[in-house]
């Protein structure tokens, strides 16, 4: 069988894929957000991730309407995996898409999930809404695959053909299908496992592992500061030692670090483990934007300033550096944090537009800089380590937390 590809949801995962399989495969585009398809038929990524891959492109098979995709054979899906306020796996986006296509989907017709789940989740969720809305039954009707995604962001060396691929199949026969299609554009190879549950597992332990090793670095930061003594320097120190790995405290957000945790430790409750430690270090990362907060609250006072008098500027609003994604960021956090002062805050990012972050939360990012009290430089990226923030400075008692310690400035205050 030809395969004929659909990718459902175009965002940081499905558009790359979409672009890679289109050199190779008969493939199109499926995203219920019509202003996202339309903008994809003009060659425009709003994400300003894959603009110029998308001009090369000869294919621009974006479609809105689910009845323009009934006639693929090979659905791959890539939609968002959340979390709800109280810190729980939100699948609304998983349920819709696979309602969706199962109305469609058709006999011998493969289904693949690359969007970042729990253990058991495609089994417990994924194929049983396959099967109630087709009709159809799995490894007898239909196929499943299940391959996490591991795109990286603003990331334009580790792309996605140079990272290897995790995948898994329903049954023998599902899994030699989608390890068939994945060599076809994965130029690091493949790597088989044996169930859905492994794939899915390997995906959630990949992103907890970062978390944990960032959150012990947050921590260590945390009592450095007590101590009075630069934690960037002691990493330095430390990072002699042959074995020792280099992790640095910092801000965790995103899509992926900051939420697949929680997937993690809502299945292990599911089946009666408490998950003390990847508890913890959630606790920790969750709580760095406070300690930036009460760190220059503080500092300000001591200049002699009021706080009610003074402004704030956060330089970067996205989740990373070089990166326009701003699902998760923990600005927002301290956006929120330094208001409930009453103080006076702009938020200035080069690399987000600015009408979706207005609609996504409602505040409006700043385009002039003035002077302030207090500057974080909270993400930086290219653009914003050029700043030249003197000029930012509304006198000698201006107070700058330079997170990430990369301006090399011992005045600055770091992590």
């Amino acid at each position: 069988m030809k395969n004929k590809i659909c990718i459902v949801g175009l965002g940081y995962v499905g558009l790359p894929l979409y672009i890679e399989f289109a050199k190779k495969f008969d493939v199109c585009g499926y995203d219920k957000n019509k202003n996202r398809v339309l903008q994809l038929k003009q060659g425009f990524d709003i994400n300003n991730e894959n603009n110029i891959d998308l001009k090369r492109s000869t294919k621009l098979n974006f479609y809105y309407n689910l009845n323009d995709i009934k006639n693929y054979n090979t659905y791959i899906v890539t939609v968002p995996t959340p979390i709800n306020s109280n810190k729980t796996p939100d699948l609304t986006f998983i349920e819709s898409a696979f309602s969706e296509l199962g109305v469609i989907i058709k006999k011998n017709d493969l289904v693949i999930l690359e969007s970042t789940v729990y253990p058991g989740c495609s089994e417990e969720v994924c194929i049983p809404i396959l099967e109630q809305k087709s009709g159809l039954k799995l490894n007898k009707d239909f196929y499943f695959g299940y391959s996490p995604e591991r795109i990286n962001p603003g990331d334009r060396v580790n792309t996605l053909p140079k990272i290897k691929k995790v995948i898994s199949g329903s049954n023998k026969h599902a899994t030699n299908i989608v390890e068939s299609l994945y060599k076809k554009i994965i130029e690091a190879g493949v790597h088989s496992v044996s169930s859905l549950k492994v794939a899915e597992a390997s995906k959630i332990l990949e992103n907890t592992q970062r978390d944990l090793n960032i959150s012990l670095m947050n921590e260590f930061a945390f009592i450095c500061d007590k101590l009075e003594i630069n934690t960037k320097e002691v990493i330095e120190a430390a990072s002699t030692k042959w074995n020792f790995q280099k992790f640095s405290p910092g801000l965790v957000g995103g899509h992926c670090v900051g939420v697949d945790p929680y997937y993690l430790t809502h299945k292990a409750a599911k089946v009666g483990y408490k998950p003390d430690i990847i508890l913890s270090g959630r606790k920790v990362n969750e709580a760095v934007p406070k300690f930036i907060i009460d760190k220059i609250i503080k500092k300000i006072l001591k200049t002699g300033k009021e706080i009610s008098n003074s402004k704030i500027l956060i330089l970067g609003a996205t989740f990373k550096e070089n990166c326009s994604d701003f699902r998760n960021s923990k600005i927002l956090d301290m956006y929120k944090g330094f208001k409930e002062y009453s103080l006076s805050v702009d938020i200035f990012d080069p690399l987000i537009n600015e009408e979706s972050y207005l609609i996504e939360n409602k505040i409006k990012l700043s385009k002039k800089l003035t002077k302030y009290d207090g500057i974080v430089l909270a993400v930086p990226h290219d653009e914003i380590i050029e700043i030249n923030l003197k000029n930012l400075m509304k006198d000698s008692k201006t107070v700058i937390f330079d997170v990430k310690g990369v301006l090399k400035n011992p005045k600055y205050y770091q992590l």
